[in-house]
């Protein structure tokens, strides 16, 4: 399931150095049902490292929670993943690169800002001993060196265009 969207004349990285490597070109993936979906989060995952921080984007229902579920499943989490909408984040223990780490999982929908203060309870979940997604992200985003991307877009109501950017797409490219 490599990326099949590559603009002409486009360079697809504007610094590679392993795992801080940064996408200049989203990848996109179109055409995707639940599972279709699932499987391209479990394939993301595979390319995760401790330390990366994904963004979740898209509208309510467009498949955010199915994607950090499926790609926490991908990462060895046995337990039910369950969307942390009314407990702001939720963790789990999982494996990346072959060792132990900590997926979290953030819904930031009810927040609307975050002070200086406040980063030091984000902080606990951006440890480099973590993976973490989060959910309607956008009051941490300032807080965030960057984050990876995944934008999940409604094709039709039950089939998604998704675009992947950050060093997790450079990663994934890199591996096709």
């Amino acid at each position: 399931m490599c990326p099949t969207f590559q603009p002409p004349n486009a360079s697809r990285y504007s610094r590679v150095s392993g795992k801080n490597s940064v996408a200049v070109t989203p990848i996109e993936w179109s055409g995707m049902d639940e599972d279709a979906l699932g499987a391209l989060a479990a394939k993301v995952a595979g390319s995760l490292l401790p330390g990366d921080v994904l963004v979740l984007k898209g509208q309510i229902g467009a498949g955010k929670t199915t994607f950090a579920r499926a790609a926490a499943r991908a990462l060895g989490v046995r337990e039910a993943v369950m969307s942390p909408t009314y407990q702001f984040a939720r963790s789990y223990e999982g494996f990346a690169n072959g060792r132990v780490i900590r997926v979290n999982h953030l819904d930031l929908f009810r927040l609307e800002g975050l002070d200086a203060r406040d980063a030091l309870d984000l902080d606990e979940y951006l440890d480099a001993d973590s993976v973490t997604f989060i959910e309607w992200a956008e009051p941490a985003l300032a807080l965030l060196a960057e984050p990876n991307v995944v934008e999940i877009l409604y094709q039709t109501p039950t089939i998604r265009r998704v675009r992947l950017s950050g060093s997790v797409a450079a990663r994934l490219s890199a591996a096709c």
